[in-house]
């Protein structure tokens, strides 16, 4: 029987997944004003957040005897790596309500994609989920070929199914240390820079500086240990309920700050996105919670 989590320490999870998504809101808003290459731009974010997961796994060991399977732990960090890089070309290539909208069709992407390496079938309202996901998905890409966008909007698109790949193999990792895959994701993603840069090398001055350091040490590593910290308390379908205040803030903050807009047509096809997700995640609760609760008896 699954054991009712504290009162106090749901409310503790929700804080932290809210924590998260505020800061991870505020990625496009930095990329856009940091100039540099965007593979320079993802590694010294990366490189960062290295060193903040790494002194978390000194100070904050995981459980003794807790080993990683090699093909879930290479292969998160290889998706998550990529995710990351396909994300900051998308913004500098689209604006962040596009990039930032696109990527959130990644639980549907998860979807599928477990169906065929986890052999977990998609539900009806997943499979629903997915026509809402593609119909967005035209709504942006009118817009697109009009304003020159497609190259940025495509790898959006691409960066949400990496990033759905990647939850996949966390969840393989589920007897492991999931959090070994995203330090190690974020030593690949700075290894992959380092030649732009020597070929792009990045203009420095105390707002650029700052701009990384924040990236690195709050927007990525901070929220990576904070949404952990979260997962542990809450469900995943809350977790993603509440994580909604990103895409709805990461164009906010642009908007403020630099006077982007994004397109009438993007902000529907990304509407439609979100309810997508919303939707299907909410009717896949209420089938959850209806199963009858079993008890393993000891032999």
């Amino acid at each position: 029987m699954r054991l009712a989590v504290p009162k106090e320490h749901r409310m503790a999870g929700q804080l932290a997944i809210l924590a998260t998504a505020f800061l991870w809101s505020t990625s496009g808003l930095f990329i856009k004003l940091l100039t540099w290459h965007p593979v320079v731009i993802t590694g010294t974010r990366s490189f960062l957040a290295a060193i903040v997961l790494i002194f978390a796994r000194i100070f904050f060991p995981p459980p003794k005897g807790v080993k990683n399977k090699p093909f879930p732990l290479w292969a998160g960090a290889v998706s998550y790596a990529f995710t990351m890089l396909t994300f900051v070309y998308a913004n500098k290539l689209t604006t962040s309500a596009n990039a930032i909208m696109l990527q959130y069709g990644a639980p549907v992407w998860a979807a599928l994609l477990g169906w065929k390496l986890n052999n977990e079938k998609p539900q009806w309202e997943q499979w629903g989920a997915l026509v809402m996901v593609l119909c967005g998905l035209l709504l942006f890409f009118r817009d697109s070929l009009g304003s020159g966008t497609l190259l940025g909007d495509g790898m959006a698109v691409f960066s949400g199914i990496l990033f759905g790949a990647n939850s996949v193999f966390l969840r393989m990792m589920k007897d492991g240390n999931p959090r070994d895959a995203m330090l190690l994701a974020h030593i690949i993603s700075s290894a992959i820079s380092i030649p732009f840069f020597i070929l792009y090398p990045p203009s420095l001055s105390a707002s650029t500086v700052m701009a990384a350091l924040f990236m690195g040490f709050i927007q990525i590593g901070l929220a990576s240990l904070l949404f952990s910290y979260g997962l542990m308390r809450i469900s995943a379908v809350q977790a993603m309920i509440t994580a909604i205040i990103e895409p709805v803030l990461n164009p906010v903050w642009v908007l403020l700050v630099i006077g982007e807009k994004p397109a009438i047509a993007a902000m529907a096809g990304g509407a439609v996105i979100i309810a997508a997700i919303i939707g299907s995640s909410l009717i896949g609760k209420y089938r959850e919670d209806r199963k009858p609760k079993t008890i393993k008896s000891k032999n």
